[in-house]
């Protein structure tokens, strides 16, 4: 590929950052698009918006750039968890690492490769990208020990920045249980696959059986029920209530009376009418009419409580029976973080599950196959050409072939890839996740294999049957096979470096979607309602970019570095914008607790082992002995490196230490608070929300904004400059956060329930 094609391909998607980037500051200034852009501070309550007008609204600024930046990691942690704060360490890593990989690589590497031969050189956009490349090198060249040095450079800097990365995660990792004192899931054990019994119910055997094994430490237990209709009669209600608030009641809710057409008596004009008081609004609904009890059944799944963290790790630990596939146990999750309907799966189905969506992705992976070839042909034109006479006339045309070899192959698999993360959900959703942390956790590491395989693997491997190189023939070949395709995919890795990274920011800070979908609602429908959907960060999606183009810069390192600016360029702005959309955008109901980093620490291994074997395939090529033999300590050290952190800090991400357990439980029962938790953890894994999502997100949101006192825009001066009346609106202090809570929908509280409603909320 030209450099020129290149050029083409950034400036196409330069043009595009720096269109979307300036559309958004001015669009977050916006009042209508607030619940665009600021939802997670809105829906944490305590701020109120002002609607000031001021020119500087419809003027492009920066302010949002300075703000993500200054914002520390305290802050974060306390408005996002800890997850949150994981993930942008993983993208400060990156920063630290391909800086340094630059600085070395464009210093000394490139030029090496440039001057490898003795050519008359082209100017600079006319050259090909393979001149910048380690192909240029003559073989048996003395200057290989340069990409050898800097490998070993390289390497060494890589896992010294990991194990201090994993150290300090580490910690936060045990600050995060310890900080977390009262959590109902540390008390909770989660029993499935509970024996049937016909002379009695799952809850009397379950009963039974603690009550003999564990009688010190057994406290009580929850049933999981089948209620599918009552989920289906919550959901329709919570439907029904949004409804009702997008009628303005003005027009819709005034009864009047106006003639019949048809007998001349006076009916009435609107189907609903006003209840004198809420008590009305109940009047006459009845337990027995829904008929619950008939179709509510226990499952053999229940929460089990126990008196002391300690006791429920051990019970979580341990094999209860002979029969492995009985009485099954796990540390609950967190009750936000149950994903309910998975516990209604039979144990003994699991395994097969497993096989299945495994099966399924593997075929994906190779249906995938298909679209990633039809690509690599794209960005060979002369055997396009060959294959198609008929498009020689169009592919001659200079700035055409720019555009197809440059920027389309990489737009149309991007294209291709936006159906990736949600079959991936969905196969992890069949596995039979017991929590949406761990759904998407297995997404996550789904969707970075399928990445890896088809950008990387199977883009070089398609490349060279385009080409017509021999295919692997022998485990010894892989090495020199890979050293080979490489560099030739160097100028497709960077244009998908572009689309897919660049480009790609820019989509997620504009949010098209949710923008598109506030248009339609606000012209469309005239829906005038202060409502917002809150979004979950995609972690399944965005880590596996992330490693994507970890993995692209470090194979590419001291075989092509001139891609490493333009990932420097993208691991920069994915800081920001990350921490923008974090902030202001999305919020956090649940999280695994750092879980996310061992994913990240072994494929950056994986990363820098595989660089290694490509590296010691080319100093073969190269006839370079000397090279060669230096690189095969390197790849084992490596690995020595990488089983010293597995032993010494993964297994904390697998287990809670019960040394730390013992001493929270110590000092609770200290204090005295011992009872008062026993007493909350009936109430919390409570299968029928007694709460709308909207109010407990509020309550447990935290808002690291929420005593912050900003004086009202509309009273400031214009000419005194000051910085907060520049802002899209102004955010005042509102403790109570009641503003917004007067517009959610109200939830099905107890108080407004009838009794037989109650009795089966407390049942359940």
């Amino acid at each position: 590929m030209e450099i020129s094609a290149l050029l083409t391909s950034a400036g196409i998607n330069i043009s595009i950052c720096i269109v979307l980037l300036s559309l958004y500051s001015i669009l977050r200034k916006q009042p209508s698009n607030y619940c665009v852009y600021f939802g997670r501070r809105l829906v944490c309550g305590g701020a109120r918006r002002y609607d000031p007008f001021w020119y500087e609204r419809f003027v492009p600024s920066p302010s949002w750039l300075v703000k993500a930046w200054e914002t520390s990691e305290d802050e974060l942690l306390a408005a996002a968890g800890l997850d949150a704060v994981v993930f942008l360490r993983m993208v400060l890593f990156s920063i630290r690492i391909f800086f340094i990989v630059a600085v070395i690589c464009i210093a000394f590497v490139l030029p090496v490769n440039y001057y490898g031969q003795p050519m008359v050189h082209k100017e600079i956009h006319l050259e090909s990208s393979e001149v910048f490349t380690i192909e240029n090198l003559k073989e048996g060249s003395k200057w290989l020990w340069v990409h050898c040095l800097a490998l070993y450079i390289i390497t060494s800097a890589a896992c010294l920045l990991l194990y201090f990365e994993y150290r300090t995660i580490a910690k936060m990792r045990l600050g995060h249980i310890t900080g977390c004192a009262s959590k109902p899931s540390q008390f909770t054990v989660l029993i499935r696959a509970i024996p049937w019994s016909p002379e009695q119910s799952y809850s009397d055997t379950l009963s039974k059986f603690f009550t003999n094994y564990y009688s010190s430490s057994y406290v009580s237990h929850q049933m999981v029920y089948h209620n599918g209709i009552i989920q289906r009669l919550l959901r329709e209600a919570e439907r029904m209530c949004q409804t009702l608030k997008h009628v303005s009641p003005e027009i819709n809710c005034k009864p009047s009376l106006k003639p019949c057409i048809f007998c001349g008596g006076p009916t009435a004009t609107n189907s609903f009418h006003i209840l004198s008081n809420e008590a009305d609004s109940v009047k006459g609904m009845e337990l027995g009419e829904l008929t619950m009890t008939t179709t509510e059944q226990e499952r053999p799944a229940a929460f089990v409580f126990f008196k002391t963290r300690y006791d429920a790790l051990v019970v979580s630990e341990v094999l209860q029976s002979s029969n492995p596939m009985l009485w099954v146990t796990d540390l609950a999750p967190e009750p936000h973080d149950v994903y309910w309907k998975n516990l209604n799966i039979p144990y003994r189905q699991l395994w097969i599950r497993k096989i299945a969506t495994l099966v399924g992705a593997v075929a994906f992976m190779f249906v995938f196959l298909i679209p990633v070839t039809f690509i690599q042909g794209l960005t060979q034109l002369e055997q396009l050409s060959h294959a198609f006479p008929f498009l020689r006339g169009i592919l001659r045309k200079q700035f055409i072939s720019q555009v197809i070899t440059g920027y389309l192959p990489s737009v149309i698999l991007i294209l291709f890839f936006y159906a990736v993360p949600p079959l991936m959900m969905y196969f992890s959703a069949l596995e039979g996740c017991i929590s949406r942390s761990i759904r998407k956790k297995s997404a996550c590491i789904k969707v970075l294999y399928f990445t890896i395989w088809n950008v990387f693997f199977v883009n070089i491997l398609s490349g060279s049957v385009i080409r017509q190189l021999n295919v692997f023939s022998s485990v010894r070949d892989i090495p020199a096979q890979l050293a080979r395709s490489v560099p030739t995919q160097a100028g497709f890795f960077m244009t998908y470096c572009f689309t897919s990274g660049w480009a790609s920011l820019a989509c997620e800070i504009m949010q098209p979607m949710a923008l598109i979908w506030n248009l339609v609602a606000k012209v469309v429908t005239k829906n005038e309602d202060e409502s917002y959907e809150t979004l979950r960060f995609p972690y399944h999606t965005e880590i596996p970019r992330l490693l994507l183009f970890g993995l692209l810069g470090f194979t590419n390192s001291v075989i092509a570095p001139l891609i490493l600016p333009f990932l420097l360029i993208y691991f920069f702005l994915a800081y920001l914008i990350y921490k923008n959309q974090i902030l202001n955008v999305y919020i956090t109901k649940y999280e695994s607790g750092g879980q996310y980093w061992p994913i990240f620490h072994n494929t950056t291994i994986f990363s820098l082992i595989l660089t290694q074997i490509i590296a010691l395939g080319f100093f073969g090529l190269k006839l370079s002995t000397v090279a060669s033999g230096f690189t095969i300590p390197l790849i084992l050290l490596t690995l020595l490196f990488s089983e010293y952190c597995r032993q010494r800090f993964a297994p904390i991400f697998n287990k809670n230490p019960a040394q730390v357990l013992i001493d929270m439980d110590r000092a609770d029962e200290i204090s005295g608070k011992m009872e008062e938790l026993h007493k909350k953890l009936h109430n919390v894994y409570s299968q029928i929300p007694l709460h709308s999502e909207k109010s407990s997100s509020k309550a447990e949101c935290s808002n690291p904004f929420k005593n912050q006192e900003l004086p009202d825009p509309e009273k400031l001066k214009p000419e005194e400059g000051d910085a907060i009346a520049k802002e899209l609106w102004g955010y005042q202090g509102n403790e109570s956060g009641q503003e917004h809570d007067a517009k959610s929908c109200p939830s099905a509280s107890p108080e407004h329930l009838s009794p037989k409603l109650i009795e089966l909320h407390k049942r359940n």
